[in-house]
This record gives structure tokens, sequence and C-alpha cells, in this order.
């Protein structure tokens, strides 16, 4: 069964793996800048589990390509394993990030691993996803495309910056910590004019939050 099943079929079909390098983070692990703003009542967590779903928008042999499904992320300090679902919640793909090694395991199929997940799971893809950034910003902490620290304030519902690599990043929706005098980020939305896939938009919805 394929994972995440194409909404429109207008060209070719979608990889198999896709979006096995969704929530997976970069290999070596790295955490995320200094807040530039003091008054943001949040921390970065390095362990904590999520899970939510995603929808994707790309080209693909010039005709639109539209995708979905769910994913849960386990990230420890040492390590991030995310499992990638269907739409019908059926585990379709596991990704195992460590310090210098990515694997990925699918069912039926043998195991890939890589010294990088980025190239990992681009060549799963065949269009690229932000995998190296995700770790932090799923909690809203970046780098601005000019390298200084960024955090997202739950305030500024159009809080939205460009990282590095050419991301968009914007922090449409954030929601209240139970039992805590702070908030994550709820959905994420992610833009990115490629040359390999078009322009790519992602949408990350937050279902689930909690520090382990």
């Amino acid at each position: 069964m394929d994972f995440l099943l194409p909404i429109r079929r207008l060209g070719a079909p979608v990889a198999t793996l896709a979006f096995t390098a969704i929530l997976a983070g970069c290999s070596t692990f790295q955490g995320p800048a200094t807040p530039a703003a003091s008054n943001v009542a949040r921390n970065y967590q390095q362990s904590i589990s999520l899970s939510g779903r995603m929808s994707v928008r790309y080209q693909q042999n010039d005709k639109e390509q539209a995708i979905h499904g769910s994913f849960t992320w386990d990230q420890q300090q040492q390590q991030t394993v995310v499992d990638l679902l269907s739409p019908l919640g059926q585990t379709l793909a596991t990704i195992t990030i460590k310090p210098g090694m990515a694997s990925l395991t699918q069912s039926g199929k043998p195991p890939r691993t890589a010294a990088d997940v980025d190239t990992l799971t681009e060549l799963a893809l065949g269009w690229p996803l932000p995998v190296s950034g995700l770790r932090d910003w799923l909690q809203g902490f970046s780098r601005h495309d000019a390298g200084g620290p960024y955090v997202a304030v739950p305030a500024d519902t159009e809080s939205s910056l460009q990282s590095p690599d050419g991301w968009k990043i914007s922090y449409d929706t954030w929601q209240r910590e139970d039992g805590a005098n702070s908030s994550h980020p709820k959905r994420i939305d992610l833009s990115r004019n490629t040359e390999q896939a078009g322009q790519v938009s992602i949408r990350i919805v937050i279902d689930t939050w909690q520090p382990r």
C-alpha cells in the first residue's frame, strides 16, 4: 500500500515512500538557536512526543499533486522515531534517526540507511521536505535566512520567517499546553519554490503534544 494516497493522480504514481522525511529531523542533532526574544514563555523540549496530520502540494511532470496522511513523532535527545501513517491509520513506514545515521523501514521491503536523513528521504520522495529543520520548527524555533536566531511568538498569528535554505515558515495557530503557562504551535505552513517539484506547500497540524 502506498503511503499518503494522492488526492489527485494527475501525473506518474506518487512514490510509495512519500513523506518518509516528514518528521525525521537531521541525522546530526543540534539544539535550537538561543531565543532572541527573552519574553517568550517557551522552552525547547529535547524529549517530546507529537502526533498530527500533514498535507502537501507539489508538481510532478508539470501536473499538480496533492497528498495527505498522519504521523507520530517520538523525540529524545539522541534519537527520533517517526511513524508514517496512511489516511486509514496503518503504519506504512518507520524512520529512526540517530547521530550520524538514519534508517527507513517499510513493510515488505528491506531497511534503507544513510548517514544523512536528507539524502535518504530525497531519494525516496523525489521532491524536497525540510527534514533538517523540523526538529526545531515543530516547536517554533529556527534561524533567519541571515543565520540569526528566531523564536516564533504565540501572540503573533502572522509570525513567519524564511529559513537559510529557502523555506518560508508560517505559524498560523497556537495551542496552550495543559497545566502550563506556555503555548506550542498548532498549525505550521511551509512553502518553497523548487526546481525539482515546482512550488511545494506543506501544512502540518499538531493534534497531540506531550513532553516526555
